[in-house]
């Protein structure tokens, strides 16, 4: 069953630690197998890669061809391509207004300090696929790093049986991504970081996945960047009252469990009667989608309700969460905005649905999760510049700050800090 916590309990605060730590474990469990495939991949190559992807995809295809590529999305419903077209436009747009300028400024010594930003030079977007298919992840990842002006965006995609989705090739053509291989899991992610002969290295690999997947990006982490959280199996947190539609709210709950089993879906009320009346209508709504078995699975190991006596309350118990998506499908929503600071993105009322923001909203779907929230934020532009600091002294400039410096290197005990800077100003 579904979980149900009381604030009022004596136990809440332990019960609630204890459901969220038991996933949160779930989550993070790098398993041994993660790192013999990545060190196999590393030694082995394209031999390797092969033999995960045929083992795990029943896949013989590394690389597709562009035939292949072409048949496929030829094949794709003209709405299908519309709707993928039509978030394009919107992604781009939020995106390309999130670009930073650059910073110059001259003191009275006449120095020159700049800070530039520069795009990561190559990046690979993991897609989920195999029996999935998620071309709007494709966009939400490839969109910002387009508008960077990333010049090499490679896509790592699990095809099944050599047949990769063609919404998913679609969007990537709509990206003018080049680069297309059919591959997933970890020995994808260790090809990308460590290189094969088909595959060139890249700098820096983004994009969600499983909990394998994730495992496989942290481990590669530091011979390659990834992102600055966490994007694991998705979680939405929904705040609701006596206005909410309970049918409305229990839909946005399975929408999100039917992302995965490890997904988490938390309501939180001070209306009993409510928690009620959506927990029936959960189990009422699981039997009309086809991914039932997963939202089922996901709600029974990980969702919980939460009755909660106030709002205050509410928002400690937001904050200590921190959820990936949170939709505040209340009235006085407004009033609660200034306190939540721990969120990848919020929904505001009961028409801002997370479903709409994983398409063609325009915000960006790729967000933090496991409590990652508490100190990063979703993909953006942000995420594929690297920033460089350009600094130019002049004569005057060491001359009038170079005591300070020496002072303070002395004092640190680096000397050799100390005398770099006093050959400089040593008068002849």
């Amino acid at each position: 069953m579904v979980k149900v916590l009381n604030i009022n309990n004596r136990s809440f605060n332990r019960d609630l630690d204890k459901l969220l730590s038991i996933r949160k474990n779930k989550v993070q469990s790098n398993s041994v197998s993660v790192s013999n495939i990545i060190k196999d991949v590393k030694k082995n190559g394209d031999k390797a890669l092969l033999k995960y992807e045929k083992r795990f995809n029943k896949n013989s295809t590394i690389v597709p061809s562009l035939k292949q590529i072409s048949k496929s999305i030829k094949k794709l419903d003209k709405k299908v391509k519309k709707a993928i077209d039509t978030a394009y436009e919107r992604i781009y747009k939020f995106h390309s207004l999130q670009k930073f300028k650059n910073i110059s400024y001259s003191d009275k010594f006449n120095n020159k300090l700049e800070y530039k930003y520069l795009p990561i030079n190559s990046i690979a977007i993991y897609v989920p696929g195999s029996t999935a298919s998620y071309p709007s992840t494709v966009l939400m990842n490839a969109i910002p790093a387009i508008v960077a002006g990333v010049k090499r965006i490679i896509m790592i995609n699990p095809g099944f049986k050599g047949k990769q989705n063609p919404a998913v090739l679609y969007a990537a053509k709509k990206c003018k991504i080049k680069e297309i291989y059919s591959i997933g899991g970890p020995s994808a992610i260790a090809a990308v970081a460590y290189g094969t002969n088909k595959i060139k290295s890249v700098n820096k690999i983004v994009g969600p996945g499983n909990v394998y997947v994730a495992a496989a990006k942290k481990e590669v982490f530091g011979d390659v960047g990834i992102e600055g959280m966490t994007a694991g199996p998705s979680e939405v947190t929904i705040v609701c009252d006596k206005f909410s539609n309970p049918a409305w709210v229990a839909s946005d709950l399975i929408g999100q469990a039917e992302h995965d089993p490890l997904a988490q879906c938390i309501l939180i009320s001070k209306d009993k009667n409510l928690i009620s009346r959506v927990k029936l209508e959960i189990f009422k709504q699981l039997k009309e989608i086809p991914r039932q078995s997963i939202a089922r699975k996901s709600l029974m190991s990980n969702g919980i309700l939460i009755h909660v006596g106030s709002d205050k309350k509410i928002i400690n118990i937001i904050n200590k969460i921190a959820p990936e998506h949170l939709e505040l499908n209340i009235k006085n929503y407004k009033s609660f905005i200034p306190k939540i600071y721990n969120a990848g993105s919020i929904c505001l009322g009961k028409y801002a649905v997370m479903a709409m923001t994983d398409y063609n909203v325009g915000s960006n779907h790729v967000l933090p999760t496991n409590g990652s929230a508490k100190y990063s934020s979703g993909i953006s532009v942000n995420e594929f510049y690297k920033r460089i600091s350009y600094i130019n002294l002049s004569k005057k400039g060491i001359e009038s700050l170079g005591p300070s410096v020496i002072t303070l290197a002395n004092y640190e005990g680096l000397a050799g800090h100390a005398n770099s800077v006093k050959k400089r100003i040593r008068r002849n």
